[in-house]
């Protein structure tokens, strides 16, 4: 019996990069509106919405990333189970769901793990897998700090 597992990870672009977060931390993908501003000294924090009862915080995925602004319109919101709470982040596009294999991720430096996992190679495509937890570990009090403030 081999040891390759398979996990399911939901697929999004920001610019020409393709991204991914595991399907389990996906809670569900909505429309963008855009955020209620917070004062912050973070810059990808955008700010916050109001979601079923909830306050979300809503984080700029590219600029935490460290990407050029892409100046693309914001497509969607993706709300994401930290352990913490509920994050959303901004991308352009949700573009499918795929299924990768153990064998199919590569390691990446561990300089880089707080905020990716891994490298998953599908044919001829790179998809970096985000690391939510560590993407998004103090968030929630930064956020929080900002609403009080």
């Amino acid at each position: 019996m081999s040891d390759i597992t398979s996990q399911q990870l939901v697929v999004f672009s920001l610019g020409a990069e393709e991204y991914a977060l595991p399907i389990g931390a996906v809670h569900e993908i909505i429309r963008f509106t855009e955020p209620r501003a917070v004062s912050s000294d973070t810059d990808w924090i955008r700010g916050v919405i109001g979601l079923r009862g909830k306050i979300i915080p809503i984080f700029d995925l590219a600029a935490r990333m460290g990407l050029l602004d892409l100046s693309a319109e914001p497509g969607k919101i993706v709300i994401v189970e930290t352990g913490t709470g509920q994050v959303g982040v901004i991308v352009d596009e949700v573009d499918e769901v795929i299924t990768v294999t153990s064998d199919q991720l590569e390691d990446v430096p561990s300089a880089s793990r707080d905020t990716i996992e891994a490298i998953a190679k599908v044919e001829d495509r790179l998809v970096i897998l985000l690391n939510p937890e560590g993407l998004f570990a103090r968030q929630g009090e930064l956020v929080d700090e900002a609403v009080a403030a």
